[in-house]
């Protein structure tokens, strides 16, 4: 059934017509549950909704509009949830998706809990049935216990109920998603209290300005008196980067404590860049040498997870040969996987600028023997990398194809890079260098495909700059509906589709000759030509001179652009860098 359709045959318009109660000309002013909501989201200074028209929240988009606030309108949900969470991240804010009730919320969850597991602040607010019948149930329209199900799966999870409870609802929820570590929260508003009609004085004192929604966490001294001696008394230490440490925005005082103490670091996919990929420090070319060899390992807004191997196992060498300290927000995340030898448990900030106070002005330097080894693998593996990056072929490989877009970057280091994919992800993480914070926006820590329109579109929104979107065909395919929206905001986003006709490679085979291979799609499709289809720029490019030429006039118009990147079908590996995560049979079945 058509959302904007009722189980009674009623219009979109007659249902609302027929739910909502209007105020009378004459006493004094009144307002209502949609006034409320945006009066309490503008007086927390949040400016800026996406989302998915439909019943019942169809007039709170349009009258947010027309209260000077920026409504963008989606064509999926889980997409506008996406740029909803990514817009937390860049901002600190937290970012509003709005949906509508059941299916549409169910498809915004999915982000809220995309953006819990990576904590960007976000919360999504979604219409739903009423209550008495849900309890019951009954069979409203789009009937479903909401709230039930948002609680597993984010960090909190509120119901208004009543007008004069909005304020203080909205509050809780923006104090929830930001505090702490930040994370997603469903806030439930039921249709009926959107046409609830209260005194307009009595409302607006029922608003709450959040105060200090995010206060600073201070390390104990005795953690930090701890942290620095265990760091003295390392001969290989090294700094583990997370995109914990960009989201904090202590730009200054992280680089502050890397250059200070000298010590070698290590940034995970979208912490590049909060020092240049090229600064002297960076230990990202020699990243297995430094994990496995390291005897002290600082992480600042990185947690153990499956991203860096637990923290044990051979990507981390003999077992025992490494004490770890970490810098969270979150007490429980210490020990997770190994033992912290060192915790400190406060915000980024506070903690970076802690230890920079108790070293002193006399830190002494690591060995030159380690960093030294760590100077000669750089070298070398650069090296071996470099002619892979100018190879010109037709039709591209990665390497080749990436070497453009890598140059790009170097000469618009303002610019923002969207990327997702398998081999499309993972070579781009080691190929292009980031020169700037926030500016690399990824899968982050479930690595799931399908960010890469939202997260494009909030970019370009939030920030105002030019976005390159590096696509895998395969992933692209989640979101690629999402081009119309960006046409219909004619936003300055360009999206690179490598088209290698598959997923991980266009060349498997059904062995019965039915259908095509599982992970094969269309042959020579060509993408650019829906980019086309809604007024933006579409380019074919089957070399990396092409590439690069189409990117630049792309980011240069700041036009809406898709290039569909020709990728030999034979590139790539199964399951990119984690294959070894995508268990295969070994078992082979007498005929």
């Amino acid at each position: 059934m058509d959302r904007n359709t009722t189980d009674q045959g009623f219009t979109e318009s007659e249902f609302n017509a027929n739910s909502v109660t209007t105020a009378e000309d004459t006493g004094p002013e009144q307002t209502d549950g949609f006034h409320l909501v945006i009066d309490a989201l503008k007086l927390n200074d949040i400016d800026t909704i996406y989302g998915v028209p439909g019943i019942p929240i169809t007039d709170l988009g349009r009258l947010a509009q027309a209260e000077g606030m920026r409504v963008i309108s989606f064509r999926h949900e889980q997409n506008a949830g996406n740029a909803a969470a990514i817009a937390g991240f860049l901002t600190k804010k937290p970012g509003i998706c709005l949906t509508v009730s059941a299916p549409g919320f169910l498809n915004g969850l999915t982000a809220l809990a995309n953006a819990t597991t990576n904590c960007f602040p976000m919360i999504l607010i979604s219409g739903s049935s009423e209550r008495e019948i849900v309890d019951l149930q009954q069979g409203d329209y789009e009937e479903m216990d909401q709230l039930a199900i948002a609680k597993p799966l984010c960090k909190a999870a509120f119901r208004v109920l009543h007008a004069a409870d909005i304020g203080i609802g909205v509050a809780r929820a923006i104090r929830a998603a930001v505090s702490g570590r930040p994370g997603g929260v469903y806030l439930d508003l039921p249709a009926k209290l959107f046409s609830q009609v209260m005194d307009a004085e009595a409302g607006a004192k029922s608003l709450v300005k959040v105060i200090d929604a995010a206060p600073e966490q201070l390390p104990a001294p005795s953690a930090v008196k701890r942290a620095l001696d265990v760091l003295k008394g390392a001969k290989r230490p090294l700094i583990v980067l997370g995109k914990g440490a960009a989201y904090a925005q202590a730009d200054d005082e992280v680089r502050a404590l890397v250059e200070k103490s000298g010590i070698p670091y290590v940034p995970m996919s979208m912490a590049k860049g909060l020092l240049p990929d090229t600064h002297p420090q960076s230990a990202g070319a020699a990243r297995s040498m430094v994990l496995k060899d390291a005897d002290v390992v600082v992480l600042v807004g990185a947690r153990l997870n499956w991203l860096l191997s637990h923290g044990k196992g051979k990507t981390w060498g003999e077992p025992g040969s490494k004490k770890f300290i970490q810098i969270d927000i979150e007490p429980r995340e210490m020990d997770s996987n190994v033992e912290i030898v060192a915790p400190l448990v406060g915000d980024i900030g506070s903690c970076v600028s802690a230890l920079l106070n108790g070293m002193g002005g006399d830190w002494k330097a690591p060995p030159t023997e380690w960093t030294d080894a760590i100077k000669s693998r750089k070298e070398a593996n650069l090296a071996k990398m470099s002619s892979k990056l100018l190879k010109n072929s037709a039709p591209m490989d990665f390497h080749g194809a990436l070497g453009a877009l890598r140059t790009i970057i170097k000469e618009r280091p303002d610019a923002i890079l969207v990327n997702e994919g398998a081999n499309t992800l993972d070579l781009a993480r080691s190929v292009i260098d980031m020169y700037q914070p926030r500016k690399r926006l990824d899968v982050g820590t479930w690595g799931v495909m399908g960010i890469g329109m939202g997260f494009a579109v909030a970019a370009a929104v939030e920030t105002g700059k030019p976005v390159l979107a590096v696509e895998g065909d395969s992933a692209f395919g989640f979101s690629g509906m999402e081009i119309e929206t960006i046409c219909r905001y004619d936003l300055p986003v360009c999206v690179v589709v490598f088209n290698n006709n598959g997923i991980y490679r266009g060349t498997d085979t059904d062995p019965t000759g039915r259908d095509p291979g599982t992970t094969v799609f269309v042959k020579d499709s060509r993408y650019d030509k829906m980019m086309e289809a809604f007024g933006g720029v579409g380019v074919n490019a089957t070399t990396p001179d092409e590439l690069s030429r189409a990117v630049n006039e792309a980011m240069d118009s700041g036009r809406p652009t898709l290039i569909n990147a020709v990728i030999d079908p034979q590139a790539g590996t199964e399951s990119g860098n984690i294959g070894s995560l995508n268990p295969q049979s070994t078992v082979k079945k007498k005929k």
